[in-house]
């Protein structure tokens, strides 16, 4: 047998896999090359991670050089290294949070299990252990660890249930609608309430106008903590450090991941306010009994030090701002194509074209039939449930913007 038998796939038909895998062999900044030298433009950052783009030799270096110091060691109880010492630092003094308190894990999905925890930790030790319910909304993706899968608002997703209890889906794009369901479940009943800056593998939504400032009031108003989700969000997407930052929130727990290391290393955590923390920080004897093996792994957070000091030096942040307009522009242009319903775009650097739903629902699997389409002109695009998503590198340029325009035309006519 050889890995085309034995190499089982996230999120994949494995009988129609088997026979089609594309082997990536190399990448560099917004390029990514197969085994048969076919080179593809990488216009969603991997899965929305690679913000400072492939290749970054300075990221590289630093995980090298840490493992040929310390290679591993872990950080429960009383253990740390120089690197998560750092590290933490760094993103406590950046992150839209009070006092922040930064608990590491290996990635996205063990950091929403790691906030949900949390919260309702914090609850049952502030004498409020009735507080255990967790809001989210509809479309969200939250992982697929066992908390992330029962806070997915992506029906698609909630995959082999029972799911943990005490979960409740509210609207995504109304406040009043939150508040109406805190009041009917009950105030004293309610721990957290998730929410994406602007959800992304749910179809790339960004927020009403004032949604977020609403909901994050709603919340204040009746003692729920404010959960970011920022692992898609965070680390200049949305022109930032975690993206909610634009919409002026300082929520109780940041959760996230992804371009914190641009992907080269498996990294993530939460950022908690120090309200949330004291509980566990400021009393004697009380531990929060969770973490991961990798958590705060030394290598890892030495690829987040070096990650940061890319973003700063060369101004990715303010090049994603610059880049949103265009982007929405390019696919904006797109909209008037016949499979295309509407184009979504224009907070941050990501969007997404929604595809005819009569098409979709008459032909189950078009948006991959049209990524796949579209991958066959030399660009990569996220297929989603009923649309394309876009995400290239922080480090991208119009001209890259114009090859994806062009690319998605084509595959989108040859599917037509």
């Amino acid at each position: 047998m050889t890995g085309t038998e034995t190499l089982w796939h996230p999120f994949a038909a494995m009988h129609a896999v088997r026979r089609s895998q594309v082997t990536i062999t190399r990448a560099e900044d917004v390029w990514l090359w197969d085994s048969a030298g076919t080179r593809y433009l990488d216009a969603t950052a991997s899965l929305w991670y690679a913000n400072a783009g492939h290749g970054r030799r300075e990221i590289v270096d630093a995980v090298t050089a840490q493992l040929r110091e310390l290679d591993a060691y872990h950080l429960f109880t009383d253990f740390a290294n120089e690197p998560a010492l750092r590290l933490a630092d760094e993103i406590a003094a950046r992150a839209p949070v009070d006092d922040g308190r930064v608990f590491f894990t290996s990635g996205g999905g063990d950091s929403i299990d790691t906030a949900a925890k949390m919260a309702r930790a914090y609850f049952a030790l502030t004498g409020q252990p009735d507080r255990t319910i967790l809001l989210h909304r509809e479309h969200s993706y939250h992982g697929t660890h066992g908390l992330g899968t029962s806070l997915a608002g992506i029906p698609g997703n909630r995959v082999a249930p029972p799911f943990v209890p005490d979960v409740v889906q509210t609207a995504w794009n109304d406040a009043e609608m939150l508040e109406e369901t805190i009041r009917e479940i009950g105030a004293e009943r309610v721990a957290a309430f998730f929410c994406e800056p602007v959800i992304g593998a749910g179809g790339v939504l960004p927020p009403p106008p004032g949604y977020i400032e609403a909901a994050a009031e709603v919340c204040a108003r009746h003692g729920v903590l404010f959960v970011a989700d920022a692992v898609i969000c965070g680390f200049g997407r949305l022109g930032d450090w975690f993206g909610v930052e634009r919409f002026g929130v300082r929520p109780d727990l940041v959760v996230f991941a992804k371009g914190v290391t641009s992907g080269v290393q498996p990294l993530g955590g939460v950022v908690a306010s120090g309200r949330v923390a004291s509980p566990f920080w400021d009393e004697p004897g009380r531990v929060f009994r969770h973490g991961q093996t990798y958590s705060g792994h030394p290598a890892a957070c030495a690829a987040g030090l070096a990650t940061i000091q890319v973003y700063e030096r060369d101004g990715l942040f303010d090049r994603a701002v610059a880049l949103e307009g265009p982007l929405a522009e390019r696919l904006a242009g797109l909209a008037d194509h016949p499979l295309v319903d509407h184009a979504r775009g224009g907070t941050g650097f990501l969007g997404a074209l929604e595809l005819d739903p009569e098409r979709v629902a008459a032909t189950p699997g078009l948006s991959g039939a049209v990524a796949n389409a579209v991958r066959d002109h030399g660009v990569l695009v996220r297929p989603m449930i009923s649309s394309l998503g876009f995400s290239p590198p922080l480090t991208a340029t119009e001209e890259h913007l114009d090859l994806l325009a062009d690319a998605v035309r084509k595959g989108l006519d040859g599917v037509l």
